[in-house]
């Protein structure tokens, strides 16, 4: 959905839009651009203090749709889920076949988790922490939503594919986040971050993502298993299959090779 300008001149598109969506929305623009942070820049509204300004772009025929629309929904579905506060959002200007669309948040200043969604090391958080993650992950859980995060289509045809184990014939479903890794939680509350992909997925499928990204450290794995039970169920089972092939087909492109065995570890041991 964003990637940082490859041009001149697709930065001065880039830099018109957001000077058009600050003005619209009331914003100073107080810092330094973050091209490869989601486009995010620090700034300043007089109603709000302390902001994010949001750009992202895609092309004027696909400006639409589950993630273009993802972070507004999200800010009306789930009111009461730990998230960046949504000010405003301001559609811009086509430009050169690009739509853009800016959206303001409040801003989090807190540290996320980890720099990329795979955990390197232990996460020692209070308990009051992990409470908080529960206590939101069942929230959205529970929230109705037509949204859908993964397909049915795709659970059938990529489970044997990645994993080597067949599509169950009956799945329960839930609402998910739909991208709860590490590097979408804050070291403090913790506040969940980027919403675009929320809607229903195999219930679990946001514990069973946490403890995937983090088979790399033990300690962590074990509490996310105690404190998230649904994991112990066959529709947590079913999450974790689940899970293990969307990570799987992404390794298959290059992205975290070292959870390939990790992963190959996981779907063995769920499967028995």
């Amino acid at each position: 959905m964003y990637s940082p300008p490859t041009t001149h001149a697709d930065e001065q598109r880039a830099l018109a839009a957001q000077r058009a969506a600050a003005a619209a929305l009331g914003i100073t623009i107080a810092g330094p651009r973050r091209w490869g942070y989601q486009g995010r820049t620090p700034g300043q509204h007089p109603e709000y203090g302390a902001c994010w300004l949001r750009l992202i772009s895609a092309p004027a025929e696909y400006a639409s749709g589950k993630l273009w629309e993802g972070n507004a929904q999200a800010a009306a579905t789930f009111p009461s889920v730990r998230k960046p506060a949504l000010h405003g959002v301001y559609d811009g200007a086509v430009r050169d076949g690009l739509a853009y669309r800016a959206e303001l948040t409040s801003y989090i200043d807190t540290p996320v988790c980890a720099p990329e969604p795979v955990l390197t090391g232990e996460l020692e958080r209070p308990e009051t922490w992990w409470k908080s993650l529960r206590t939101d992950l069942e929230t959205i859980a529970a929230t109705t939503t037509e949204r859908v995060a993964v397909r049915r289509q795709w659970i059938d045809r990529a489970l044997p594919q990645y994993t080597g184990v067949p599509a169950p014939e009956e799945i329960a479903w839930a609402t998910a986040h739909g991208d709860c890794h590490f590097a979408n939680l804050t070291t403090t509350g913790p506040t969940l971050l980027d919403f675009e992909g929320f809607g229903l997925a195999p219930s679990g499928y946001d514990p069973a993502l946490l403890y995937a990204y983090s088979l790399l450290t033990p300690q962590t794995a074990a509490r996310i298993r105690t404190d998230f039970p649904i994991l112990n169920t066959p529709a947590g089972r079913t999450a974790l299959l689940v899970v293990a092939a969307v990570l799987l087909q992404s390794a298959s492109r290059g992205d975290h090779p070292e959870l390939i065995e990790p992963l190959r570890a996981l779907v063995t041991a769920v499967a028995m």
